[in-house]
């Protein structure tokens, strides 16, 4: 009975002295400094000048029409006033309509770029993870400068780089 008592003992010994393998990312350097995520950031801010440009057309075929209106709205109104009020009525809910227009394709662009941050961000975790598998890491902690969770590490145990030009090399294959 003592003999197995001991062999406890010093497994648990064993166990208890085993060095754990940490390590820890800068999450801003990483997601910032990702290539898929400036190319994406580059994509959409494609699209969101092209919409800028769309609206800005828009908005001055609008304004042309606006004149227009108000114009015939004015020479109207001398002999009937509630053909002037009806022309400026309909003016203003196409003027309604095109800034809800408007408004719900700028929220679609930023709700399917907010998606595929997301997305990355979930991606690069889920690399971080296998990373830290692959390595023998029992912990690879995040930082960055809004929630700093590492207030010191070595160099040695900064993975940053590291991660950040694998995950580079991997995106730059597909």
């Amino acid at each position: 009975m003592k003999y197995i008592i001991c062999i406890v003992l010093v497994a648990f010994a064993f166990t208890s002295c085993q060095q754990q393998k940490i390590g820890y990312v800068d999450n801003g350097t990483v997601i910032n400094d990702y290539q898929e995520k400036k190319d994406l950031e580059t994509r959409f801010q494609a699209k969101d000048d092209s919409f800028k440009k769309r609206a800005d057309s828009i908005s001055q075929a609008f304004q042309l029409e606006a004149q227009k209106t108000q114009n015939e709205a004015q020479r109207v109104a001398r002999s009937n006033r509630k053909k002037a009020e009806e022309l400026m009525v309909g003016l203003q809910q196409k003027q309604q309509i095109l800034q809800q227009q408007m408004q719900f394709e700028q929220q679609q662009i930023q709700q399917s770029f907010q998606s595929e941050i997301d997305s990355l961000i979930i991606r690069v975790k889920d690399y971080v993870k296998d990373y830290g598998k692959t390595n023998g890491y029992t912990y690879i902690l995040g930082t960055s400068d809004a929630a700093s969770s590492v207030l010191y590490g070595t160099d040695e145990n900064d993975l940053t780089q590291t991660i950040l030009d694998a995950l580079n090399a991997e995106y730059k294959e597909k």
